[in-house]
């Protein structure tokens, strides 16, 4: 089979791409022995202090851990408001298609946190198709820019999670210029022990996960939040 001079052309660079990001992969779990395993998980971990926010943004993915974290925000009077973005459902779809009844996470986490004492009219669900930390951000960031009123926006995440989700929304909102102050708070019922964190395989997949999809961030997808 014969290549077109532009097809090799988008084949070499995807190839390189894979291998930079190959290379960043190993510097980044030689890097994490180097300076210390301790360090490495509570580095993950942000120390953002819970104050009075306009808007309270619980993120979706590990559900209990973060919805647990935003009832108790939201109880102790710290938002009026709390936003979800809709969750990307992907195959479900076609079983509604079906006349299959599902219920999504999105409709359990709101389910859950009316349950915990959070009035259903203040929680506010973005529309969208959300699959990603990204594109829950971007999607935010649409919706912040419709309401000036919102300057301060607290994220509830879990813990392991906090580090990226800052580093993700603070470079989304800078990009378009959205003057909102944002405040990570990662979940207290996440279970990650981020000084022992090599002594469970759950919390070693966290970690390493999360060190890749950081170098993921910022070496391929933080150009589309342009």
């Amino acid at each position: 089979m014969k290549y077109s001079k532009k097809e090799i052309t988008e084949k070499t660079v995807d190839g390189r791409y894979c291998k930079l990001f190959d290379v960043v992969v190993l510097v980044i779990i030689a890097s994490i022995g180097i300076f210390g395993c301790r360090r490495a998980g509570s580095w993950l971990v942000t120390n953002g202090v819970p104050a009075h926010a306009d808007a309270m943004l619980m993120l979706m993915g590990s559900i209990p851990d973060r919805i647990l974290q935003t009832a108790d925000l939201y109880n102790e009077g710290l938002a009026d408001r709390l936003l979800i973005v809709q969750e990307g459902m992907g195959a479900y779809k076609s079983l509604e298609e079906r006349g299959v009844r599902f219920i999504g996470d999105t409709e359990q986490a709101k389910n859950a946190l009316t349950a915990l004492g959070v009035p259903a009219d203040s929680i506010t669900v973005l529309p969208g198709d959300a699959l990603s930390t990204l594109s829950e951000a971007i999607i935010t960031r649409k919706y912040l820019s419709g309401n000036p009123a919102i300057d301060t926006l607290m994220i509830v995440t879990s813990s392991t999670h906090s580090r990226r989700a800052s580093m993700i929304f603070r470079t989304a909102f800078r990009k378009k210029d959205i003057p909102v102050s944002v405040v990570t708070v990662p979940s207290e019922y996440s279970g990650f022990e981020p000084v022992k964190w090599w002594r469970r395989k759950e919390d070693i997949q966290k970690v390493l996960s999360e060190y890749v999809k950081i170098a993921s961030f910022f070496f391929i997808e933080k150009k589309w939040l342009n």
